[in-house]
């Protein structure tokens, strides 16, 4: 199990191929394998790492009482330093769009570009944004009853019912979800605090980002994913595109696999690295 140490904690990652760097961040609750099918595609000409994000997976959690995206940050930091990765293109999804958007605001000159994939940035969520982050604080508390693997399946059949296609593929995603490894009741409230405070913060500065910037949402997702791209393209002065992925909810990189992973190769190759 490759690991190496990373800001206290030991984090859990996989690298392969040859050539520019693109790393790929997981959303919560899921893990690395999340990027499988993109970074097959990608490991023939870039160097693909995707890692464990603190509180999933591999790396597992911390003593640390409380998680912020500033620390996955840091985390994020180190890690990069310690495989000794120069200005990779950053690729997060969800609370992976969070980390990258903020690693890149803190320290645009390490990166060479970035993808944002069904993520939201910090600005007002709207009636459906509070809806949605009230469920994930009522999903955290009742965790210590029904744990997250059994709440997630119910959530997002209840989700489909209600909005078609929003949870896309669920049994694939629920499948990466039950043969991950368990996150404790007290990690789970963390990665899920660390969500719902992430929004209100001020300190993810988007202007600063001056790298070619690509930002994707699933057709079926919230309202809420969509209004924020938007906004972020606004923000960001290089974002090159904002595309919904059609036949895709919240995990777009795995509902459309194809039309997402070749929207990223062409930028990647236009945008960015000009191969």
């Amino acid at each position: 199990m490759p690991t190496i140490q990373t800001n206290g904690v030991k984090t859990y990652y996989e690298r392969e191929g040859d050539g520019p760097p693109v790393v790929f961040i997981h959303g919560a609750i899921m893990d690395h394998r999340m990027w499988a099918t993109q970074i097959d595609t990608f490991v023939d000409e870039f160097t693909t790492v995707a890692y464990d994000v603190r509180g999933h997976g591999r790396t597992g959690g911390s003593d640390v009482p409380t998680y912020t995206v500033d620390l996955y940050v840091e985390d994020l930091n180190a890690l990069l330093t310690a495989l000794e990765l120069e200005q990779p293109v950053l690729c997060g999804l969800s609370l992976g769009g969070c980390i990258a958007q903020a690693y890149a605001a803190k320290y645009p000159k390490n990166v060479a570009g970035l993808v944002l994939a069904d993520t939201f940035t910090q600005a007002p969520l709207g009636l459906t944004g509070w809806l949605l982050f009230t469920n994930l604080r009522i999903f955290a508390a009742l965790d210590r009853i029904i744990r997250y693997k059994s709440l997630n399946r119910f959530q997002m059949r209840v989700g489909n019912l209600i909005k078609p296609g929003v949870a896309g593929q669920e049994g694939t995603i629920q499948e990466l979800i039950d043969t991950g490894s368990t996150i404790t009741h007290a990690e789970f409230v963390k990665i899920v605090g660390s969500l719902v405070a992430f929004p209100r913060a001020s300190n993810v500065a988007l202007s600063e980002i001056d790298v070619p910037t690509l930002i994707l949402y699933g057709e079926n997702e919230p309202s809420l994913m969509r209004d924020h791209a938007v906004l972020m393209s606004k923000l960001i002065p290089n974002t090159t595109a904002v595309t919904e992925i059609p036949d895709a909810g919240h995990a777009s990189n795995i509902d459309n696999p194809v039309i997402f992973t070749e929207t990223i190769r062409e930028f990647l190759g236009g945008r960015v690295y000009s191969i």
